[in-house]
């Protein structure tokens, strides 16, 4: 997940700089609703092109886990979309927890917590008899190992056999 984050600053910094560059902005407070909902959707577009290319974004291809659906395959646009939507709630009752936890107990270091907000979507994995999380329990799509890939040059593969 980690790992995931440090890609996402650049999807994140390059989607920011376009909306800035666009709409002329010098402070990143002017248009605030707006850059959200743009940093949304970027971040969204980044996660459902790589999930319907390979089934997988680089951290996934590193761990080698893949996204399919039910049939095996690589999931629809559509799905794709709405598994990106329904990943978010459990993040954000994790940090509507943590903000509820500092307004309540009135201890401003409790918002350090929301760095744990994003693990609040691990909790149905411990749960789930096939450890798969909610939005893909409900739509169909499930984590799995990728296949192996043959690697170019090696024995058996054909493209060593065939230099020869």
């Amino acid at each position: 997940m980690m790992y995931e984050a440090v890609l996402l600053f650049g999807v994140v910094f390059l989607a920011g700089y376009l909306m800035d560059t666009l709409t002329q902005s010098r402070n990143a407070l002017e248009l605030r609703p707006l850059r959200q909902a743009w940093l949304f959707v970027a971040i969204g577009a980044y996660f459902v092109l790589c999930w319907r290319r390979r089934g997988q974004t680089l951290p996934m291809k590193t761990w080698n886990i893949q996204l399919v659906g039910r049939d095996g395959q690589p999931p629809s646009v559509p799905l794709l979309m709405l598994r990106y939507i329904l990943a978010w709630p459990l993040v954000l009752a994790g940090a509507a927890l943590v903000w509820l936890a500092a307004r309540y107990t009135g201890w401003p270091s409790m918002d350090m917590f929301i760095v744990a907000a994003p693990f609040m979507i691990f909790i149905w994995t411990w749960i789930d008899r096939d450890g798969q999380f909610l939005h893909d329990r409900i739509l169909g799509t499930r984590l799995r190992n990728a296949p192996p890939r043959a690697k170019p040059g090696r024995p058996g593969n054909g493209a060593a056999t065939a230099a020869k």
